[in-house]
C-alpha cells in the first residue's frame, strides 16, 4: 500500500473531539483488507481525521462520504483528497446525523470509522436506528468495549451493550491494534470490530422500546434477581412461564431469553 501520510499535517489532536489519528501503514492496510471495499458500494466514514483510511478507500472506490465535526480537518481533507478521488464531507455530529439521506433503494450503506472512545457507544446505539439501510459496520474501538460487545452469557463483562448489539447484529472481533498505531497513542489497546445486521432475528421482538428499557433496567441492578428487579412489571409465575427462573440474575440470560422476557411483560417499564 502507498504511504498516504508522507506529509502529515501539523493539526494537533483535540481532546474534546477524542482525536487519536491512525498512522501505521501496516495496520491501515490490514483494516482496508478487512473492509474489502468495492467500487459499487456505498461506504460512509465517521471521523475521517487526517485521511488515514479515507485516502486508501478513495483510491479503491473513487468516491467516499465522510462525517466530520472538526472544521480545521475538513479544510485539510478538502485540500488533499482530490488527488485520490471524490470526498464528500458532511460537516456535523455523527450522533445527530441522518444516515438515511446517504442510502439508496438498491445500495445499502457500509459504515467505517475510528470512533472517539468517549462517544463510541452512543454512536453505535444511534446507528442501530438505521440498520434497515446498513450492510455492515467496521469500527476501531477500545478493546475493552469490543470485548463487552461480543461477551457471552455468564461472563462478568456480559451486559447491556452485549445484549443490545447481539440482538440486532452479528459481532466479530477481528484483531487488536496497538496504541503505537495512533498519534497521539491512547493509553489502551484498540480492536477492529465488524458488526453485521442480522438478516434473520434471533426471535420475534414485539416491542423494541420495551426491550431496550428492560435490558437497561436489569443491568443497572445486575446483582439483583429478576424477581426483585422486575417486581412492579411482571410476577414470578409470568417469568417462569417463559422458561426463565425468577431467581436468575441478568448476566445468565441469553439474548433470546431477554427477547422472550420482554414479550411477556405487558406493563410499560419505566
Amino acid at each position: 500500500m502507498s504511504d498516504y501520510n508522507k506529509n502529515p499535517s501539523e493539526h494537533q489532536a483535540r481532546k474534546r473531539f477524542g482525536q487519536n489519528f491512525l498512522h501505521d501503514q501496516n495496520i491501515i492496510a490490514k483494516i482496508i483488507r478487512a473492509i474489502n471495499p468495492d467500487k459499487q458500494q456505498n461506504i460512509i466514514e465517521i471521523g475521517p481525521g487526517q485521511g488515514a483510511l479515507s485516502y486508501p478507500l478513495l483510491s479503491e472506490l473513487g468516491h467516499l462520504d465522510a462525517i466530520e465535526i472538526d472544521r480545521d480537518l475538513i479544510h485539510i481533507l478538502n485540500q488533499q483528497s482530490p488527488q485520490y478521488g471524490e470526498l464528500t464531507i458532511h460537516e456535523g455530529d455523527a450522533l445527530k446525523f441522518d444516515f438515511k439521506q446517504l442510502a439508496s433503494s438498491d445500495n445499502k450503506c457500509r459504515v467505517v470509522g475510528n470512533l472517539p472512545y468517549n462517544i463510541s457507544t452512543p454512536i453505535i446505539f444511534h446507528l442501530l436506528e438505521f440498520l434497515d439501510i446498513i450492510e455492515d459496520m467496521h469500527f476501531m474501538l477500545q478493546k475493552e468495549v469490543v470485548q463487552r460487545m461480543s461477551a457471552e452469557p455468564g461472563s462478568k463483562i456480559y451486559g447491556r451493550l452485549s445484549v443490545m448489539l447481539q440482538c440486532y447484529c452479528e459481532v466479530d472481533d477481528l484483531f487488536d491494534i496497538p496504541a503505537t498505531a495512533f498519534n497521539p497513542p491512547p493509553k489502551v489497546i484498540s480492536s477492529l470490530v465488524r458488526l453485521v445486521p442480522r438478516k434473520k432475528p434471533l426471535a420475534t421482538l414485539n416491542n423494541p422500546q420495551q426491550f431496550s428499557r428492560l435490558v437497561n433496567r436489569v443491568f443497572q441492578q445486575r446483582r439483583k434477581t429478576l424477581r426483585n428487579t422486575l417486581k412492579n412489571f411482571i410476577n414470578t409465575e409470568q417469568i417462569e412461564a417463559v422458561g426463565i427462573s425468577a431467581s436468575a440474575r441478568p448476566e445468565t440470560l441469553s439474548v433470546s431469553q431477554f427477547i422472550e422476557l420482554s414479550n411477556a411483560i405487558q406493563t410499560d417499564i419505566v
